[in-house]
């Protein structure tokens, strides 16, 4: 039997993440690894106390903004699976980590196409301190994101507002 490589060790584990989600949409779930020791994990659903999309049995953001694919984060009640597993953690386990982040469609489990954190969670990972971003494409494909080039390469500066 062949041993599953590392990296799509923990994307496994956070794709189990994603499962707690309580996004009508979306399930994403993320994984926080610094040498190799989970440091911490999170899910996309309602602040703590809140009820979530799940719950109400409809998504806000569909409700208030049929249209919008990308952006509208305002009419959501989802704190990002990014979020979560940051406040999750202290800064100091999290220096020079790595971030893994799985993210599948509801309507048909397929993985979310394109899938990258969001505006807000880049500037909340650049804070982190975490160092690399880890991003499933497929059960065994991947992409990855230095978090140092977002630094270098200042998508707010180009104008650009959105991934």
């Amino acid at each position: 039997m062949e041993r599953i490589d590392k990296i799509n060790y923990y994307l496994d584990i956070a794709e189990t993440v994603a499962s707690r989600s309580t996004c009508l949409r979306k399930k994403y779930g993320t994984v926080i690894v610094n040498n190799d020791q989970i440091i911490s994990t999170g899910y996309s659903g309602a602040p703590r106390g809140r009820k979530n999309c799940c719950d109400l049995g409809y998504c806000t953001k569909k409700k208030l903004l049929p249209d919008e694919r990308h952006g509208g984060y305002d009419a959501c009640r989802s704190v990002h699976s990014e979020q979560n597993a940051i406040i999750n953690a202290s800064r100091q386990e999290m220096l020079g980590g790595s971030l893994y982040l799985v993210g599948y469609r509801t309507e048909n489990n397929e993985y979310e196409e394109g899938a990258a954190p969001c505006l807000m969670c880049r500037k909340m990972i650049i804070n982190s301190g975490i160092k690399l971003v880890y991003v499933r494409e497929s059960k065994t494909v991947y992409k990855v994101f230095n978090v140092e080039d977002w630094i270098k390469d200042d998508e707010f500066l180009k104008g650009q507002l959105e991934y």
